[in-house]
């Protein structure tokens, strides 16, 4: 197993574990081997008071997960229920193809690859929500 491979920006920091880590001037590459590591790059960090939105709140439920600020079995259900809502809007084949990898990965407990799959989905919300009438 090759495990997660993370390429930081220099004086990027990420969060693993509970630990924050702060890469130095270069650029750097991390593998990580763990397989339950919990992982969550800093820059990608959603803040409470931007989780407004039905995708934007669901990537910050799995972001307290990997901060460790929620229990996982305590996450998992509500979780997969906001991933069924979000597959009642998100109807196309590449949303549906998200949503159903993010499921997965909560089933699988991989929860940085499902908040990797769920924030694929910010970019077609963030259309949504401006094409919608008031």
């Amino acid at each position: 197993m090759s495990g997660l491979v993370l390429k930081l920006s220099p004086k990027e920091r990420v969060l693993i574990n509970g630990a924050v880590i702060e890469n130095g001037d270069r650029r750097s590459r991390l593998s990580i081997m763990t397989p339950d590591a919990n992982i969550l790059r800093l820059r990608d960090a959603i803040h409470p008071e931007d989780a407004k939105t039905p995708v934007r709140r669901a990537c910050f439920a799995v972001q307290l997960v990997l901060s460790g600020d929620t229990v996982p079995s305590d996450a998992h259900h509500g979780l997969l229920r906001q991933i069924e809502e979000l597959s009642q809007v998100f109807k196309d084949g590449d949303s549906r193809t998200l949503l159903t990898e993010a499921s997965e990965a909560l089933i699988a407990k991989q929860h940085y690859r499902a908040l990797k799959c769920l924030r694929g989905l910010l970019a077609r919300e963030d259309r949504l929500l401006a094409v919608r009438p008031n």
